[in-house]
């Protein structure tokens, strides 16, 4: 008999090699991941190396040559991580306060609601309510509180108040899903001891949360780096808010260089890589494990 009639039937080779029908079922997401992300990124990356004019690197040079493109990374740095710092930081008691409700599922639907409005809308709202004619100013010159009106969009302040409307449901439900996987015995016990409030906070739940947010930390940063409506619409796109995926979008649809216009978007995700990497790198230094702290 030939050797080929000794060998097992192709399913139990395909298993024996780990490419079982539950392992196929991975290839459409695989696909569908190369489709739309690795395939567009590195398109882009090498259409950033074609530029119109000049060397591989022209486009990079020009970016970092003319401080009103690279202006844009500094100026997007200012108005996303106050926000992704202020999402945070609110999202922390308002979970804390949340996971001991008795009707948490209604609430947390509620405080997610701006998710499903989405950023133009939240924006047009936003001018309904704090424009010059908004209801605001009108209810402080009604009650002679002011003498003119505030100005709260077209500027760095609208801005970042559409960021934390939008941002912080994001925010909120990340922190929640770590707030609730922390056994609650382990206060109870903090509260047996003789801790207050405060000290179990600081000395049981932090420490239990600090790395989950960590993750929360990065993946708000990067939602709100990439902020564009909000910027357009509340903000002041030739000044204070030109933020660089605004940069981005003149060079691809006012310029028509799309190579220049990917090279800026290779920045910017740049840019993203490197606080994300370094937000996860200080997550790993701060919080080892006891075997790799007691080495040397």
């Amino acid at each position: 008999m030939t050797e080929a009639a000794h060998l097992p039937p192709l399913r139990l080779r395909l298993r024996n090699r780990g490419l079982d029908g539950t392992t196929l079922l991975v290839l459409p997401a695989v696909f569908f991941i190369v489709a739309l992300f690795v395939y567009p990124f590195l398109y882009g990356l090498l259409l950033s190396f074609a530029p119109k004019e000049g060397g591989w690197l022209a486009n990079y040079a020009t970016f970092f040559s003319d401080p009103f493109l690279y202006d844009t990374i500094l100026t997007t740095l200012l108005i996303a991580v106050p926000a992704t710092l202020l999402n945070v930081v609110l999202s922390i008691p308002v979970a804390m306060r949340v996971r001991l409700m008795r009707h948490q599922k209604l609430l947390t639907t509620i405080l997610v609601v701006p998710i499903t409005l989405g950023t133009v809308l939240i924006a047009e709202g936003l001018l309904t309510y704090l424009g010059p004619r908004g209801w605001v100013n009108r209810v402080l010159l009604a009650a002679g509180l002011v003498d003119s009106p505030i100005r709260l969009v077209h500027n760095y302040w609208g801005v970042m108040l559409s960021l934390v409307i939008s941002g912080f449901p994001f925010t909120f439900l990340l922190t929640l899903s770590y707030v609730t996987g922390i056994d609650p015995a382990l206060e109870h016990a903090g509260r047996m001891l003789g801790a207050r409030a405060r000290e179990r906070f600081w000395r049981i739940v932090l420490p239990l949360l600090a790395p989950g947010l960590a993750i929360t930390l990065a993946l708000s940063f990067v939602q709100a780096f990439s902020v564009f409506p909000s910027a357009v619409l509340l903000g002041a796109p030739a000044g204070p808010t030109r933020v660089i995926s605004i940069a981005a979008y003149q060079a691809a649809f006012e310029a028509y260089d799309y190579s220049m216009a990917s090279a800026i978007a290779m920045i910017m995700a740049g840019v993203q890589v490197v606080i994300v990497v370094a937000l996860l790198a200080a997550r790993g230094l701060a919080f080892r494990g006891p075997a790799s702290s007691g080495k040397g």
